[in-house]
């Protein structure tokens, strides 16, 4: 028997590795299969080579739980290892056998895991004693049978093994007792390990028997060597894709389409990716691309190789030029990772401009599930985008689909305003809007349906992208102000009347947003007010709400603009009553505001070019007291304004009616107009 000490330059290396080395104790498993699997695979190679003196037999993996004695067992028939190979490679960490065994059989061997030597240690995160009993395909080779309870020293000696490979027996921790269990080990298998190329056995077949199930002697293999995307495409039936994607994703809809990955040169890239339906919700989880790195799985965080667009995808990737950090849990930064990146975009904007293309009747069909999906690609990625603006679609709300360019043509005669811009207008919500949109239609106007989360942001991203353009939501404003053919001609107001009638409307508006009145003249027969929201703020405070850095705008108040007409029969009557009812008072506000200004005026030229210290105490009271006057005055005036609104019920009836055609009319004022009108139609 031979004792030595682990050749490491400290200590503490254990408790490093099981606090630190990997994110989580159960990927333990994950790392002794795949040894095992890599001793297979240097086995196939081996005996590819006419280096192998005895025949390969079964290279079956198995596992054993033993939940009474709280071991776990991974037995291979690889290559396993001689007293020299286990002092080089297990007694000295991190010096792994995967490099100069690669280079030694490139030609024969399939694949290699294993590149850091590390995985073997992690057995030691869960166990407080570790075997390993091995024998060597080399002819001669004695049994070895190594051992070690997780400090720096550890025993090794021959022993009686008659079988070539190795079994590794863990004597599990008393806190890891569930890794003895065969639901766990199942669960683990399951995730890490169904796709390894190497047959691995946990159990055995069930049979139903006298009424209840029971184990046969059939072992029971718990991995597919061969999974799909392993596979030529051409050889692959469209049934089989759909299987697979129910394999991976039990309980989703049936995907839309997919992409099957193949290269080989610069890189060696295999996989098949998913386009799952998306419509009705942004679904946020984007764990859903599995990567795998020899047919070991590795992370479902794939958002380092994978563009954040493409992490909407389900599927699978498996590359071995991915460059894992040391623990095998996630990427490491490198050119390969950017060059995979640009290369699967590629294949996914190339895939879409074929169905787009070739078959733009199915495209058109499914293009309400794949609009967020486009979108999200061409705001966040640059080359997509410009690759996606040639095959992307708009829908409009009578339900007809148009590339970019085909849109243009339609729209550009009618839709272009003074300026020479063609304006695009947009719907969110077609009840809502209906109202406008038959407005817009009514004008030889064309509408596009936008009612996706990420539209606000959109619209923005197309304005830059399509030249000469501007977009507007069709309720944004007067459907004769969203595209003006010429220079409006302002109404010719006397000083202080768009004041009062703003004080007037907005009194019976709701008190939580701000508004601005404008007088227009919209013609007899135009409504009699018109509700609009700023298009620029609007946009912006829906792009706060989606959490685009522009919190701001998020916590601004609603702003809306007020268009009276003042064309309107019944607005010219309102505004008849609301002079009859105050010009008396307005007249008594203004001829003392006209002395207050008189005042302040002279006082302000006796005061003129002095500097402040120049200036009397009595004059800087004097001055104060009389601004304060004006703004008494014109309080004042504004209440006289608002006290009118208040009580006119034409006024109150116009504004609702206004406010309801927005689906701003609720709660106790939707109740007082539906009272108000059904007084007025008695």
């Amino acid at each position: 028997m031979a004792k030595g000490k682990i050749g490491v330059t400290t200590d503490n290396i254990f408790p490093v590795i099981k606090k630190f080395l990997y994110s989580d104790h159960e990927i333990f498993l994950r790392e002794l299969v795949a040894n095992a699997v890599d001793a297979t695979q240097k086995l196939k190679a081996i005996a590819g080579k006419g280096e192998l003196k005895e025949e390969l037999g079964e290279l079956t993996i198995k596992i054993e739980a033993d939940e009474k004695a709280n071991t776990l067992t991974i037995t291979d028939r690889g290559i396993g290892m001689t007293a020299e190979e286990v002092d080089k490679y297990i007694n000295q960490i991190a010096f792994s056998s995967a490099g100069e065994f690669l280079e030694k059989y490139k030609d024969q061997l399939e694949s290699i895991i294993g590149h850091f030597g590390l995985g073997f240690y992690s057995s030691f995160m869960v166990s407080k004693r570790v075997e390993i009993e091995t024998l060597s395909y080399k002819e001669g080779s004695k049994g070895v049978k190594w051992s070690c309870d997780g400090s720096p020293e550890f025993t090794m000696e021959e022993c009686e093994k008659k079988e070539r490979g190795t079994k590794i027996t863990l004597y599990l921790d008393e806190d890891s007792k569930q890794f003895a269990t065969a639901s766990k080990i199942e669960e683990l298998l399951g995730k890490y390990c169904k796709f390894m190329p190497v047959k691995i056995a946990f159990g055995k077949e069930k049979e139903w028997k006298e009424g209840k199930n029971v184990d046969t002697d059939k072992d029971k293999i718990i991995n597919n060597i061969e999974p799909l995307w392993s596979r030529t495409p051409s050889e692959i039936k469209e049934e089989e894709y759909l299987n697979f994607y129910r394999e991976l994703y039990p309980m989703k809809e049936e995907p839309l389409f997919w992409i099957h990955l193949n290269v080989d040169y610069p890189f060696n890239l295999t996989g098949i990716l998913y386009f799952p339906k998306i419509k009705d919700r942004m679904d946020i989880s984007k764990n859903r691309i599995q990567l795998y790195c020899n047919q070991m799985f590795v992370t479902d965080s794939v958002e380092n190789i994978v563009p954040e667009f493409l992490t909407l995808l389900y599927g699978v990737i498996d590359s071995p030029d991915i460059p894992l950090n040391v623990s095998r849990s996630y990427l490491q930064s490198d050119a390969n990772v950017k060059k995979i990146s640009t290369y699967i975009t590629k294949k996914v904007a190339d895939r879409l401009e074929e169905i787009a293309r070739e078959k733009r009747e199915e495209f058109q069909n499914k293009w309400d599930n794949l609009k967020l999906f486009i979108e999200y690609g061409m705001l966040t990625d640059e080359k997509f985008c410009e690759r996606a603006l040639k095959f992307a679609l708009m829908k409009t709300t009578d339900g007809k689909f148009l590339n970019y360019e085909d849109y243009r043509k339609l729209i550009e005669n009618e839709q272009t305003d003074k300026d020479k811009k063609v304006v695009y207008l947009y719907a969110t919500d077609t009840v809502a809007q209906y109202q406008q949109i038959e407005a817009a239609k009514n004008k030889g106007y064309h509408v596009l349906l936008f009612d996706c989360q990420l539209d606000s942001h959109f619209v923005n991203l197309l304005e830059t992208k399509i030249e000469n353009s501007r977009f507007a939501r069709v309720d944004s404003d007067s459907i004769e102000a969203l595209i003006p053919k010429k220079e409006n001609e302002r109404p010719q107001l006397k000083e202080g009347e768009e004041m009062d009638y703003e004080a007037a409307f907005t009194s019976v508006l709701p008190q939580d947003a701000h508004y601005n009145l404008i007088a227009e003249n919209m013609g007899e027969n135009g409504v009699p007010i018109v509700i609009t929201q700023n298009e620029f703020m609007r946009r912006y405070k829906e792009m706060s709400a989606m959490g685009g850095g522009l919190n701001f705008y998020g916590q601004m108040p609603d702003s809306y603009t007020i268009k009276l007409n003042l064309q309107n029969p019944l607005v010219a009557k309102i505004i008849e009553e609301l002079k009859g009812a105050t010009s008396a008072k307005v007249e008594k506000i203004e001829k003392e505001r006209n002395s207050v200004d008189t005042a302040l005026n002279t006082l302000n030229e006796e005061t003129k070019g002095k500097k402040d210290e120049e200036i009397t105490q009595a004059q800087k009271e004097s001055r104060k007291e009389l601004e304060n006057k004006l703004d008494e005055l014109r309080k004042e005036r504004k209440e006289l304004m608002s006290e009118f609104g208040r009580s006119n019920n034409l006024l109150k009836q116009v504004a609702d009616l206004a406010l309801l055609s927005n689906g701003m009319l609720k709660g106790k004022q939707l109740s007082d107009f539906v009272s108000r009108s059904l007084s007025l139609l008695k």
